[in-house]
């Protein structure tokens, strides 16, 4: 229960902050955006990232169909 008051505490304070000054308010959007960014940005990295073995795998299985397409390809043109 004490830990909920807590929450209240800072949350009053910093919204009667962000009520009464426009600087703290304009603040406040900026690092929500900074946060935003670095989400999607560290989500970005995770999918698409060579590291990883799951998008390894998705890179050799899209590279090894087109390697297909293109093998059959070549076998209809020789024929």
């Amino acid at each position: 229960m004490n830990t909920f008051y807590i929450y209240f505490f800072i949350l009053f304070c910093i919204s009667y902050l962000i009520i009464t000054d426009q600087l703290v308010a304009k603040a406040f959007i900026l690092v929500y955006e900074l946060i935003k960014f670095h989400y999607y940005k560290t989500k970005f990295w995770l999918i698409h990232n060579p590291a990883n073995p799951i998008v390894k795998y998705f890179m050799w299985r899209r590279a090894y169909k087109l390697a297909k397409e293109l093998q059959d390809e070549f076998e209809n043109r020789n024929k």
